[in-house]
């Protein structure tokens, strides 16, 4: 992922490096520092797609709520130390749900974080 990132921003400043050298006659400071903020803002998108990208598939991971340890649990939206560790202590559940019957969380708890969880 870091090489196509990388890649990418070598290109853009390498095209944009050529666009700004064809253009009317520039002073070479000139011509370095708009090379330079390009670069700087290049680098600085390709950072935050690359941030994107990474979040997004964590997003997709499922916790085990029978199995994953307080640092893991801790992870799901909503849950602290002391929510992971009474999660815990209720195990083990046949249903993602049983967290609400048993009183572990409440329902809009459960709500934000159902879609994040599953059962092994």
């Amino acid at each position: 992922m870091r090489h196509l990132c990388f890649t990418a921003v070598l290109l853009a400043c390498t095209f944009s490096v050529g666009c700004i050298s064809c253009s009317t006659r520039q002073n070479p400071d000139e011509l370095r520092e708009k090379t330079a903020r390009t670069t700087a803002e290049l680098k600085s998108d390709a950072k935050a797609i690359a941030q994107g990208i990474h979040e997004g598939l964590k997003r997709d991971e499922k916790i085990d709520i029978n199995h994953a340890p307080k640092t893991q649990l801790t992870k799901l939206p909503g849950v602290d130390e002391a929510m992971a560790e009474k999660m815990i202590g209720a195990r083990p559940y046949k249903t993602p749900h049983e967290l609400v019957s048993r009183h572990v969380v409440s329902e809009e708890e459960y709500q934000r974080m159902k879609d994040h969880i599953a059962l092994q």
